[in-house]
């Protein structure tokens, strides 16, 4: 047995599994809500009904491993959160497929050197942040 989504409990706050939609009626995200807020996996779509990002979320923040995706289904960038605050390692790519950037983050802030490079994926800079 499945169960219903879009449901809001006693005091009105959403929980379960939710959808929500663009307003020509396409799936827009998918998830659930605990007590009203955002937690587990969830996905955003695009018009197109690709996966636009996926990731998980803990009481309504980004937390874990997160992707986004071009219209193409290509990665656009990937990374990690600790409770809505960006870790770790992040990169980004160019529409053809190439590296952008990369580098890392932790509470929120870049740190180390980070490396961004042209469409052919050439160098073009590199830059340092104080930890």
């Amino acid at each position: 047995m499945s169960q219903e989504i879009n449901q809001l409990d006693a005091d009105g706050r959403k929980i379960g599994p939710w959808e929500e939609y663009f307003r020509d009626g396409k799936l827009s995200a998918a998830g659930e809500y605990v007590t009203g807020k955002k937690t587990g996996l969830w996905r955003y779509y695009l018009r197109n009904g690709r996966v636009k990002a996926e990731g998980e979320l803990i009481e309504g923040q980004m937390d874990g491993h997160w992707e986004w995706h071009r219209d193409n289904g290509n990665l656009l960038q990937v990374g990690s959160f600790d409770n809505g605050a960006q870790v770790g390692t992040w990169k980004r790519w160019h529409a053809n497929g190439q590296l952008m950037d990369e580098g890392e983050y932790v509470a929120g802030r870049k740190v180390g050197e980070w490396k961004t490079y042209d469409v052919v994926g050439k160098l073009t800079k590199a830059q340092s942040f104080e930890k």
